[in-house]
């Protein structure tokens, strides 16, 4: 069995204003660098093999955290990287409700092919990141290994290792600093832990 853990960055000033990111490169705030540090020892005892992680520095700084506890490089992967939101980038739910209201009703009920004005789809985040997760998953047969990235693409990669419609994405909501754990063995995907916060406490 290879076991991925996935792991959503930390939170940034971004995430705490209720703002939209992308492939702006923010970085954690107090909050954030403190939910790094309760991964890392939420993770400690867990032989890991290998960090990744996007290359976003959000989500470096908290492979980093985790990586430190292992002794271990942090593998950056431009695959594992947000989704490309285009103009929506740094709004937040209301500007975009104002300012893109027809969009943002067709992004509510679309499936997952919808692009982002200047950005990309869903299906395009799944279709980037999957191939990298595959990779991970050939090198380390049998191991663990952790992999920190962010809200659109952890979604779109338990769409796929679950074989669920990509449209089910929104119903899947990781939390800044939420693990979840994906348990692979003869082709198949097991959901072992999804978006667990418990380590955080209150951070």
């Amino acid at each position: 069995m290879t076991r991925l853990i996935l792991v959503r960055h930390g939170e940034t000033h971004w995430n705490q204003q209720g703002r939209v990111q992308g492939h702006s490169d923010t970085s954690l705030n107090a909050t954030g660098k403190q939910q790094a540090e309760l991964v890392a020892a939420a993770l400690a005892r867990e032989e890991l093999a290998a960090v990744y992680s996007s290359p976003l520095q959000r989500a470096l700084e908290t492979a980093r955290a985790i990586a430190r506890r292992h002794h271990l490089p942090v593998v950056a992967v431009p695959d594992l990287q947000e989704m490309h939101l285009g103009r929506m980038d740094g709004l937040s739910l209301d500007e975009m409700r104002r300012d893109h209201a027809r969009f943002f009703l067709q992004w509510r009920q679309g499936s997952g092919s919808l692009k982002m004005p200047g950005g990309e789809s869903m299906e395009e985040v799944q279709a980037r990141a999957w191939p990298a997760i595959e990779h991970v998953l050939e090198r380390h047969p049998g191991q663990t290994a952790a992999v920190v990235s962010h809200n659109f693409v952890i979604m779109g990669l338990i769409c796929r290792a679950l074989d669920m419609k990509l449209s089910n994405f929104r119903r899947l909501r990781p939390a800044t600093g939420g693990i979840t754990v994906l348990d692979f063995k003869d082709g198949l995907a097991r959901l072992a832990r999804f978006n667990d916060t418990c380590h955080l406490g209150k951070a």
